[in-house]
């Protein structure tokens, strides 16, 4: 189970899942190489995040498992290269978008400055606008390009709603993570306290959750998905705090999308 966690496969099957969400709500071809991308990318993406400062800054040698994780990214980073080529042009050029993104939050390219991970303030917004323009813009555009899907409003309500449902997400991280995180990441907790920060959580449930009877056509199935779905993230918010196992942040609040995606396949949301 460490081991699982610690080479971000779940992570990466969690945000494959919000991409087959995505895929199921639209209708998308099945045939894209957009899940297999992000799969591999995200193990790659979040393994550098993680393990960079330690190979950067660890004075002992790396242990046997941290090789291991770091010969897996290698793997993963060809594994994506490889997908990233057989997708179409404008979803490459989002893509490469993204991932600027990531390398921003993780190396310090400015003299004198902390990388964007480590700027007061900013993490969750990074984090919550990668994870819904690789979820939901990048399935669309690679399935359509700029044709009809992609000009649809329901897009950018799909759009805006996970940026919500993953920026509820991080709250529960940084609830969970208040006692180790550094005063200096000014992370929502730290800025507004733990009840205040349950308190926003909850509500963001109501757009995210409201946002759904905008769409061009509802769903009523997706509808009692979604219900479900504020249930659960209810759930997990009001009883986070910072003594949680971190088991409680690293794989239940992280299996929550895998659970939309089987909700969404068994009730056709």
């Amino acid at each position: 189970m460490d081991f699982y966690l610690q080479a971000s496969f779940h992570v990466a099957l969690s945000c494959t899942s919000l991409v087959l969400v995505t895929r199921q709500m639209f209708g998308l071809d099945g045939r894209s190489f957009i899940p297999h991308f992000v799969f591999f990318g995200t193990v790659a993406g979040y393994n550098f995040v993680k393990y960079d400062a330690l190979a950067r800054t660890a004075a002992r040698r790396p242990t046997r498992r941290v090789k291991v994780i770091a010969g897996l990214s290698a793997a993963s980073l060809c594994a994506s290269g490889y997908f990233f080529l057989q997708l179409e042009r404008d979803t490459q050029l989002a893509c490469l978008v993204f991932a600027a993104l990531t390398v921003l939050y993780t190396l310090p390219f400015f003299p004198n400055r902390k990388n964007a991970r480590n700027w007061a303030g900013v993490k969750i917004y990074i984090v919550s606008l990668c994870w819904a323009g690789v979820t939901v813009l990048l399935p669309v555009m690679d399935a359509d390009g700029l044709s009809h899907h992609f000009a649809e409003w329901d897009v950018y309500l799909k759009f805006i709603q996970r940026f919500v449902l993953v920026f509820v997400l991080v709250l529960i991280f940084e609830i969970i993570d208040l006692a180790k995180d550094d005063p200096h990441l000014q992370t929502v907790p730290q800025q507004i306290g733990v009840n205040r920060t349950k308190i926003l959580g909850v509500l963001l449930l109501v757009p995210f959750y409201l946002l759904e009877l905008l769409q061009q056509r509802v769903d009523a199935a997706r509808l009692w998905v979604n219900l479900v779905m504020v249930m659960v993230l209810l759930l997990f918010l009001v009883f986070a705090n910072k003594s949680k196992s971190r088991y409680y942040s690293a794989f239940w609040v992280e299996s929550i999308p895998i659970l939309w995606w089987g909700l969404t396949v068994l009730l056709g949301g």
